[in-house]
């Protein structure tokens, strides 16, 4: 299938590790222009080594915590180069524990990091998208929107916060060509998952080999997703093949979820 994604320039956060490199790879075999955005330069320099060179892909440096540095960086980059049809908002998720014991600050810096950083963004890059009558907005968030985890409140909390921001973005964005969808991770192999399996190992005395298989038990797939899996749905969301798509929460967990 041809996803029309030639040429198409694509910004893609949290884009060194897991899920965001994965689908920053993706993108890019498919003939996307992708332009990679993280803290860390060395791993954004690595990174863009991995991806295919006949084309002219790049990276911006931006801290999520600093939405007021990251609103000028987006900025200053679309002014000098260009702007993007494909943004991919995807970022690491807050510390886990139970809701109750949570700091205020907590849920101030996730919401700052997560919805604050998602709007900038989409400010930043909707009116080229518009100007092409074309535009993909995916939000990578997580299966706690349609059921909440157990011992991650303030992800829970935010992460609905995030769901409920991008459908109102989809109903007043639909018009133009621009369409917002939530893809939604089970449980992944990534560096996150490895620290929630080794937390619950510590709080339940197991291993970190019973606490993994224990999750896989709940997986009707019984096992984990790989950043890969993951990265073909955004991929085929950021297509042209999906443009009738919009407004959605698609989750990608092997099942897990119990409701539709």
């Amino acid at each position: 299938m041809n996803l029309e994604l030639n040429n198409k320039y694509a910004l893609v956060c949290g884009s060194t590790a897991g899920i965001g490199k994965a689908t920053a790879i993706a993108l890019a075999n498919e003939g996307a222009i992708v332009t990679l955005v993280a803290r860390n330069e060395e791993k954004l320099k690595a990174t863009l080594a991995t991806l295919p060179q006949h084309r002219k892909h790049d990276y911006i440096v931006a801290d999520f915590s600093n939405p007021s540095e990251l609103k000028e960086k987006i900025e200053n980059y679309i002014d000098k180069n260009h702007g993007f049809h494909v943004l991919i908002n995807n970022t690491g998720g807050p510390a886990g524990g139970p809701i109750f014991k949570a700091k205020v600050e907590e849920f101030e810096n996730a919401f700052t990091q997560h919805l604050k950083c998602n709007h900038i963004l989409v400010q930043a890059t909707v009116p080229y998208m518009k100007s092409e009558d074309y535009g993909r907005i995916i939000n990578v968030i997580s299966t706690s929107v349609k059921q909440p985890l157990d011992g991650l409140g303030v992800s829970n909390t935010i992460r609905g916060a995030v769901a409920n921001w991008s459908k109102t973005m989809a109903n007043e964005l639909g018009s133009f060509g621009i369409t917002v969808n939530n893809v939604l991770p089970g449980a992944t192999s990534t560096e996150r998952l490895s620290e929630i399996i080794k937390n619950k190992a510590t709080k339940t005395g197991r291993s970190i080999e019973e606490a993994s298989n224990a999750m896989k038990a709940t997986v009707p797939a019984k096992r984990f997703a790989n950043p890969e899996e993951l990265a073909d749905a955004i991929t085929f969301l950021a297509s042209g093949r999906a443009g009738y798509i919009n407004g959605i929460n698609l989750p990608v967990d092997g099942g897990r979820t119990k409701s539709l």
